[in-house]
């Protein structure tokens, strides 16, 4: 509880001068008790609370200084005490009040009849008010940052004006302090997220630029394995000419044996079906890569057999994979169907893949890799409904401790400097968590072994 220091009616000082001054030192080390461990708008708070107590006036305000939309200045209130509680915030123009020239950086002091020194000024009249203090908050740097200003419904003297100078003085450097450790607080934190935005945006477009990079490799790898069957049918056809014009020869011959067409017909169907089969192959290694490419592109659920699109996607993988000298084993029933993000699980497995015959075969092949599937129906009233469970294995050097601890993580990578990115693995973890899944390396020998846990749509 205050207590007054002058009469209410008279405004006579009820104490003398030492007096006065011992008061002042207990109103000061109370409000600094009070206000020692708070920061931000809590000090504020507590701040303008005190100081009305303490100086025993109706209204203590603490406020911002900002920039109006007519663009003058006004202050946003931060704290506002008024009779007996805390008043909301409020928003006003500086034009026209007492500290109007508040960025003068000098107190504002106006004992009484200030609703007639200020008429426009309608704050004021709403409050009753009779006199005003007011003090700049101003930073470090000398820049004006806000105002804390005691006003009240009776006048105020002299001896009562020295005690709240004295009092606003002091706790305005602390009020400017916490405004600018505000200020610097939002730099810092907009300074956090640009920069983290900008590391995203990085990030994203080296995500995207490593799946680019991996479509490019099979890319290559597929060109070349196309190349083989291609040469090999143009080839059967061009003995398929050679036979034909063999065949016209006999035919305009005076004689020509039965054995002997017999013979070229033999050899022009074993032509034709030459080019047949390794058209049939080409065929069929461009499709693998298109739906892969397609796949990875877009983000569609469809319904999958998934026995049938696992394989596909390994072929489409088959030349790296050969030249990896890594076979691939499907443990995944023929009948199993799924329906999910079909782009979504073809990332998942091509970086599998690739992670397996980059990193897991250091000195080559020969090994194998091993792909399993089945689905997990929950049950209960917390069930989650549909899972597809993914485990992905091989029989390479496996992974050390260190490395299965980080193989999640951006940019992390075992062939520093020898062309890998750090990404492969990090984009696995990512799909799955986007997807609501759950993806961990098992620690099991031989190999590296990937679990996987995704979610399957109704």
């Amino acid at each position: 509880m205050s207590i007054p220091l002058f009469d209410v009616n008279s405004q006579e000082p009820l104490f003398d001068p030492e007096q006065r001054r011992t008061l002042a030192e207990a109103a000061l080390r109370s409000i600094t008790a009070s206000t020692a461990h708070a920061r931000g708008d809590d000090f504020l708070r507590i701040l303008v609370k005190d100081l009305a107590e303490a100086l025993d006036v109706q209204y203590v305000i603490a406020g911002r200084l900002v920039r109006m939309d007519d663009g003058s200045e006004g202050i946003r209130t931060l704290a506002l005490w008024g009779g007996n509680g805390y008043q909301p915030n409020i928003e006003y123009s500086l034009q026209h009040t007492p500290c109007q020239d508040v960025t003068c950086q000098s107190m504002c002091f106006h004992g009484s009849d200030i609703q007639r020194r200020f008429p426009f000024d309608t704050l004021l009249v709403d409050m009753h008010a009779e006199s005003y203090v007011g003090m700049p908050l101003i930073d470090t740097d000398g820049k004006t940052l806000g105002i804390l200003s005691a006003i009240d419904t009776r006048p105020i003297d002299e001896n009562k004006r020295l005690l709240a100078l004295l009092l606003l003085s002091i706790f305005s450097a602390r009020g400017a302090a916490e405004l600018q450790h505000q200020e610097r607080t939002q730099q810092l934190e907009e300074i956090v997220r640009v920069r983290t935005e900008s590391l995203l945006a990085a990030q994203a477009n080296l995500i995207e630029q490593e799946q680019m990079a991996a479509l490019g490799s099979l890319v290559a790898g597929v060109s070349h394995e196309v190349n083989t069957p291609i040469g090999v049918a143009l080839t059967a056809a061009s003995s398929m000419g050679s036979y034909a014009d063999q065949l016209v020869q006999l035919l305009g011959g005076a004689k020509v044996s039965r054995a002997e067409l017999i013979d070229i017909a033999e050899s022009l169907k074993g032509a034709a079906a030459l080019i047949e089969r390794n058209l049939a192959r080409a065929a069929d290694l461009i499709g693998n890569f298109k739906q892969l490419a397609v796949d990875q592109v877009s983000e569609y659920v469809a319904d999958l057999a998934l026995h049938d699109y696992v394989h596909g996607l390994v072929s489409a993988h088959s030349p790296e994979l050969r030249k990896a000298a890594l076979g691939v084993e499907l443990d995944i029933a023929p009948d199993c169907q799924v329906r999910l993000a079909a782009g979504k699980l073809s990332q998942i497995l091509s970086n599998l893949l690739m992670n397996s015959a980059r990193h897991g075969y250091p000195h080559g092949g020969p090994g194998r890799i091993t792909i399993r599937a089945r689905i997990e129906e929950e049950e209960g009233e917390d069930a989650a409904g549909r899972w597809l469970l993914l485990e992905f294995s091989d029989d390479g050097i496996g992974l050390a401790p260190a490395v299965r601890e980080h193989m999640f993580e951006p940019f992390f990578t075992t062939k520093r400097g020898q062309g890998g990115s750090g990404l492969g693995m990090h984009i696995v973890y990512t799909i799955v968590q986007q997807l609501g899944g759950q993806v961990s390396a098992i620690d099991a020998t031989p190999g590296c072994h990937i679990q996987i846990r995704l979610p399957l749509a109704a």
